[in-house]
């Protein structure tokens, strides 16, 4: 059985899940945070999580473990089958990732755990988080799914992404940048939100804030 590492306040450690969960394959889950301990090394090679324990050995990085999960449980597949079709669900993470999310965590320090952003690195990310929506509202066609009338990995990793850019730019510029550069963006949530997975994956990601915050 597939052991998931990590803790459920990550959008990448809930993008895993989030996966495990719609192709129905049997995991656990083991609470762990990014550390730089050997016990932890040993396993993910830069001590970030999520990460994965497999019959054969640990793996790493969110998107390699997508892909794994995709070849080793073809059942439920959340690629499509095209091979087109496939690469431009890989454009679409990888630019949501690259030119969105990874721009945005520059401020989630600020905007969810009480740290400081400088102005300087606010207007920075602000233009540049911009920028990468306006392009990935290029690819998303909503229609009603991110790609499209079928449910793919794209809309794995859209929801847990775009939720979180979308709550730091609200938090820090007083306006939700997901919704204003991409146009239905909201029913679009709200649709995978009524998934019964991503409602499992909602409901642990709440509790785990709460308990966050409450040890602070």
């Amino acid at each position: 059985m597939i052991t998931l590492y990590g803790f459920a306040i990550s959008n990448y450690y809930n993008k895993v899940k989030f996966a495990l969960l719609e192709k129905d394959i049997a995991f656990s889950e083991e609470l762990v945070a990014p550390s730089q301990d050997d016990a932890v090394l040993k396993r993910s090679p830069l001590g970030k999580i999520p990460f994965i324990k497999t019959a054969k050995g640990y793996l790493s990085e969110s998107q390699a473990i997508l892909e794994y999960l995709e070849d080793a449980f073809p059942e439920h597949p959340l690629y499509p089958a095209d091979a087109f079709e496939r690469a431009k669900c890989r454009e679409f993470i990888q630019h949501l990732e690259l030119n969105v999310e990874l721009i945005a965590r520059r401020i989630y320090g600020e905007a969810l755990f009480g740290g400081t952003a400088s102005w300087e690195t606010k207007d920075e990310v602000k233009t540049k988080v911009e920028a990468g929506l306006s392009g990935l509202s290029k690819l998303m066609k909503l229609a009603p799914y991110a790609l499209g009338d079928s449910f793919t990995v794209a809309d794995i990793v859209a929801w847990p992404h775009l939720q979180l850019v979308a709550f730091a730019t609200q938090k820090l510029y007083g306006k939700d940048l997901v919704a204003e550069n991409i146009p239905g963006i909201e029913a679009y949530i709200k649709l995978i939100e009524s998934r019964p997975q991503a409602q499992k994956v909602g409901k642990d990601r709440a509790e785990a804030l709460a308990k966050f915050f409450q040890n602070k």
